[in-house]
């Protein structure tokens, strides 16, 4: 069994991220695991600009920001078609290789940078036909056309409104496909921003809010889709679905392993040190939750470096005692989810949660039961929360809390 002092799960931005910044602090033994055959992660496929510029403060096209993290990454020990099917205790995983089928290595420090993945339409639950094509996930679709040069549909629907959603419509529009309809169940757009305008005036295309997938209509392709709309139900003629959005932590492996996870967001339970239940297991990017930019997700790859580059060198103590972070509804999670002593207080680069549905009241951090902070706040699911490390003070704490509730 190889041994080695970091290894890195997933190629993306949070993975090379921080395979760069442990190079910088003179970690030598890295190994980088990516199933795909290209390092880079989601922005390889996405054609658009405006990734990178929160990490590197320059709007890179997602193919040039993923050239860039590869780039910046040079030197480490990076293996493509790599798949890991099991994570067990103290940083022993094991993993399969087209070379060497399957083996067990062994990381002093194992960062886990899965990632998240779209809902397909069967998480969705929508009913009608099963044509073998032309039911599609945003990345199908980029990846279709990006790397192979098929033009998978002409006049396809898509479901959902995130910027995901906006990212498909221009990829669609760039390859001069007109989408039929923008449908999303909501009364108003996910994404922030005059989003409809820009999808009516600039693609014409109709964002048709408050609307339903009922069903997909199609033999051998996708001929239509019934939608539901104030209890109205219409067909509207296409050869494509496209399924946006729902993102979902890429978390499988870690619901099989002994690592605890967290319901409210899908991902491992971390502490304010990027680090899971085992110590030996760091998380970062969006297998921490769904979803963060792709330059965020950059810069916690960067800090999670840092930690494990700190534990390497043992500056960063395993914890003694593990406080929980504790939530109630309306809010859907915070992380960090533990509070870890000793240990740093949290940055406000981790220290953040999300609602599980529009609300308006006043956000408070208690510390041992005592208020420390508190704002008013109009938050909607998609809308990321940021949270004041700078109040907790690690002495003495017993318990943290944060609460929503009315003004």
């Amino acid at each position: 069994m190889s041994r080695h002092d970091a290894i890195i799960v997933g190629g993306g931005p949070a993975g090379l991220s921080c395979a760069r910044v442990l190079r910088e602090r003179g970690v030598k033994d890295i190994v980088v695991l990516e199933r795909e055959q290209e390092a880079g992660g989601v922005p390889r496929h996405c054609h658009h600009p405006g990734f990178g510029f929160s990490q590197f403060y320059w709007p890179y096209t997602g193919p040039a920001y993923a050239q860039r993290l590869r780039r910046d990454a040079n030197g480490v020990d990076l293996r493509t078609t790599a798949t890991v099917v099991a994570l067990h205790p103290g940083g022993e995983i094991e993993i399969a290789t087209p070379k060497n089928g399957l083996e067990t290595i062994h990381g002093r420090t194992v960062l886990l940078a899965t990632g998240i993945r779209e809902a397909p339409r069967a998480a969705r639950l929508v009913s009608g036909d099963r044509p073998p094509w032309g039911v599609l996930t945003t990345g199908a679709l980029q990846q279709l056309l990006h790397m192979t040069g098929i033009l998978p549909c002409r006049r396809p629907v898509i479901v959902g409104s995130e910027w995901v959603s906006f990212s498909a419509l221009y990829t669609l529009r760039r390859a001069g496909i007109k989408p039929a309809a923008m449908i999303e169940e909501e009364d108003r757009i996910t994404a922030p921003g005059p989003g409809a305008m820009i999808a009516r005036r600039a693609f014409g295309v109709p964002v048709l809010t408050g609307t339903q997938l009922i069903a997909i209509h199609g033999d051998a392709v996708v001929e239509a889709v019934e939608i539901e709309c104030n209890g109205q139900r219409r067909r509207i003629a296409c050869d494509a679905v496209i399924m946006t959005g729902r993102f979902v932590p890429e978390a499988a492996l870690l619901h099989a392993s002994h690592l605890e996870m967290d319901e409210g967001s899908g991902g491992p339970i971390i502490d304010q040190h990027w680090r899971c239940s085992d110590p030996a297991y760091f998380a970062a990017g969006n297998v921490l939750r769904p979803i963060e930019t792709s330059g965020v997700v950059g810069r916690e790859g960067e800090a999670a470096g840092h930690a494990m580059a700190a534990t390497l060198a043992g500056r960063l103590d395993a914890p003694t005692r593990r406080v929980p972070v504790t939530v109630s509804p309306p809010l859907r999670y915070v992380t960090p989810q533990i509070i870890a002593i000793p240990g740093d207080r949290p940055n406000d680069l981790l220290f953040r949660g999300r609602v599980n549905q529009p609300t308006r009241g006043t956000l408070r951090l208690l510390r041992n039961g005592d208020e420390v902070w508190r704002r008013t706040i109009h938050a909607l699911p998609e809308q990321r929360i940021q949270l004041p490390g700078k109040h907790v003070s690690l002495d003495g704490i017993e318990s943290l809390e944060v609460r929503l509730g009315p003004s």
